[in-house]
């Protein structure tokens, strides 16, 4: 009888124990709850992400430039960089696109030279050009490049106009908010493979790397004029989480 008492209290303590784990691991901290919409970048802890006169950022010289009404654009299909690295961060930023631009924020950049298979890049794109429109969806604004399309495509506003994004880095996971629309979440870990994504889908070659084993360490990027078609960036801001 002893026996049989010890052992049932082993077991309800364990039972309990169980329990108290699993209902921890199913709470997500308040600080991955996902975002809704834009945030309010007049609140405190936001500040540029790039000075007025691009003093602290990296790019070849005379290819980037700020005019005096905060808008960011560049002559060349190169990148320009925030001096130091990030880890987790909310960046906020509006883009206007002219007739066939593919852009992006990059995000996770472990190597700034070789870029393209060390970083993370959320698409920017004209979806009405033909050469997007009838491109992978995961090709198209708001997604995680050759990996993850958004969940609603041409959210994106015509040329000319301008749209707001808002991209979250935290640990492992990336949210993308478009025009106050959150259109993608992305959890790295589930990227494991450089050749074929979750879901059954193939990743462009020259993303070598699988998105899983990136860095979360890195630097911050926008892609400058590819293909012969600019790109506009205005009230970059950005806060550490």
């Amino acid at each position: 009888m002893k026996k049989l008492f010890l052992l049932t209290g082993f077991m309800m303590a364990f039972a309990v124990q169980v329990v108290a784990q699993t209902s921890t691991s199913n709470v997500t901290p308040p600080s991955m709850v996902a975002p809704k919409g834009h945030p309010n970048t007049a609140s405190a802890g936001w500040k540029p992400l790039f000075a007025s006169d691009l003093s602290d950022a990296g790019f070849p010289k005379g290819v980037w430039s700020m005019d005096d009404g905060g808008v960011l654009t560049a002559t060349a299909d190169k990148a320009i960089w925030t001096a130091i690295p990030y880890d987790d961060f909310v960046l906020d930023l509006l883009f206007k696109t002219a007739d066939g631009t593919n852009s992006g924020v990059v995000v996770h950049a472990s190597d700034t030279t070789n870029w393209i298979p060390n970083s993370v890049e959320i698409q920017i794109a004209d979806d009405y050009a033909k050469t997007w429109a009838e491109s992978p969806t995961n090709w198209q604004c708001g997604a995680f490049f050759g990996h993850q399309a958004a969940i609603k495509q041409q959210l994106v506003k015509k040329p000319d106009e301008w749209n707001r994004y808002t991209v979250t880095c935290q640990g492992k996971m990336i949210y993308v908010v478009l025009n106050n629309q959150l259109i993608n979440t992305i959890d790295l870990s589930k990227f494991t493979s450089a050749k074929t994504n979750p879901d059954g889908s193939e990743v462009p070659s020259w993303l070598s790397k699988a998105p899983a084993d990136l860095p979360l360490h890195g630097y911050i990027g926008l892609q400058g004029k590819h293909a012969g078609a600019p790109i506009y960036f205005r009230n970059l801001k950005i806060k550490t989480l």
